[in-house]
């Protein structure tokens, strides 16, 4: 760079920086405490100031200056202009937000993936069933050695049932639905994250998980047992197999986005897609606490069948109620 080329742009700064530091104060304080925290002056100011230096960063373009300069300039406009157009919006807001309005919508706008994915868990479910009587051991094929914790067709009826009430030790039943959640929790991550892939793992898996239930539930029912087991998954069950039916559904809004895109590109339309599937894994998500917590308690303090169906499916009535009426407008 020429002589004439320094003094010009040392001239041109020199004009200017004054605005420039202004611009940069008001700038951290919008990013430290955000853009409330700024008074009415302080906020035109910041307006003003950024229109000014995006014309300077254009003049310093036009005649060539600096690249040290080009530079500053350019990340201080960038960071004015989040300031200044981003949504200000804190995580608190954002929370209530998909709350109050964005995460009911997004299930009532997934009416149909949400409808496909409790199919996939109930026929998996009846199949399992029915595949138990037909023959039990089917139970072993289904059902991971791991899951099972010493409840199969060799075990005998009081102890399936002594299990179910807490009648003996405990630890066994404790391990078998921390075990139960855990793999709950893996088949949602799964069915969600495969389901892009056309749609197919996250059928499968969730279909899966239906068979690995109706077997379960078949041994119970041969024993005579099948109304206490109900009970007893009831108080967290209705909330966990509801969250890895959504989790599927999630999953194939991203795979049915890949495979009919429609008029959009492939890339748009799972773009498209995944603001609302996003949104049913983070319910899914939500609802996986909740179950745990619900399990944690209620296997231990409640004992009666009745409180216990009564307080899951209770809870599903509760889930139910915000995804109906949750973020409709108001008359």
């Amino acid at each position: 760079m020429s002589d004439s080329d320094l003094i010009r742009s040392a001239r041109f700064r020199q004009e200017r920086e004054a605005d420039w530091i202004k611009l940069s104060t008001l700038v951290d304080k919008a990013e430290n405490q955000g853009m409330h925290r700024l008074s009415f002056q302080e906020a035109r100011d910041l307006a003003d100031l950024y229109r000014q230096a995006t014309t300077s960063l254009s003049i310093a373009r036009e005649i060539s200056l600096d690249r040290g300069l080009l530079d500053y300039l350019e990340a201080l406009t960038s960071r004015a202009y989040l300031s200044v157009y981003a949504p200000q919006q804190r995580l608190g807001g954002i929370i209530r937000r998909f709350l109050t309005s964005g995460g009911p919508r997004a299930m009532r706008a997934s009416w149909r993936v949400l409808l496909l994915g409790f199919l996939c868990m109930a026929a998996g479910a009846v199949a399992g069933y029915f595949f138990y009587f037909d023959n039990p051991e089917w139970f072993y094929v289904f059902m991971p050695s791991e899951l099972a914790g010493g409840r199969s067709p060799d075990a005998s009826t009081d102890y399936l049932h002594a299990q179910l009430y807490g009648e003996e030790d405990g630890s066994g039943l404790g391990a078998f639905a921390t075990y139960l959640f855990s793999h709950n929790t893996r088949i949602a991550i799964f069915v969600f994250g495969l389901g892009a892939f056309l749609c197919a793992p996250s059928i499968l898996l969730t279909f899966y998980n239906g068979l690995i239930l109706g077997v379960f539930f078949a041994l119970h029912v041969d024993r005579n047992l099948g109304w206490d087991l109900f009970g007893w998954l009831s108080i967290h069950g209705v909330t966990e197999l509801s969250a890895i039916c959504i989790a599927c559904a999630g999953g194939l809004k991203l795979g049915l986005a890949v495979l009919f895109p429609g008029n959009q590109t492939r890339a748009s339309a799972l773009r498209a897609a995944g603001h609302d599937a996003v949104k049913l894994a983070m319910i899914a998500a939500m609802m996986l606490v909740v179950a745990a917590l619900l399990e944690g308690f209620g296997r231990q303090l409640v004992q009666d069948q009745s409180t216990r169906i009564a307080i899951g499916w209770g809870v599903g009535a509760l889930w139910l109620l915000w995804f109906a009426l949750g973020g409709r407008e108001r008359s």
